[in-house]
């Protein structure tokens, strides 16, 4: 089986030492381009609902308090399609 990876232009996604399996192909998106990459939009999502307007005690409850919302947010798998889907990538 051959896998596309779609990813953003993060420095270690570009990496020259990152080993790359013959049967992945890595797809990067243009720079500065959020609107091609849905899981911005689900970052965007979880920080509207759980994680803004909020000052945190230290370190350990911020990783409590995103963990809460990444497993609140992957119990609800329709959620993320709607929040993922483009409806300009599924016209007809």
């Amino acid at each position: 089986a051959h896998g596309v990876v779609i990813l953003d232009q993060a420095g270690w996604h570009t990496s020259n030492k990152l080993a790359i399996p013959d049967n992945i192909t890595l797809l990067p998106l243009p720079p500065r381009s959020p609107e091609l990459n849905p899981v911005e939009n689900l970052w965007q999502y979880m920080r509207e609902n759980w994680l803004s307007n909020r000052v945190f005690k230290d370190y350990d409850q911020i990783v409590d308090l995103c963990c809460r919302a990444w497993n609140t947010l992957i119990d609800q798998p329709w959620k993320i399609m709607s929040i993922g889907m483009r409806d300009w990538a599924h016209r007809s």
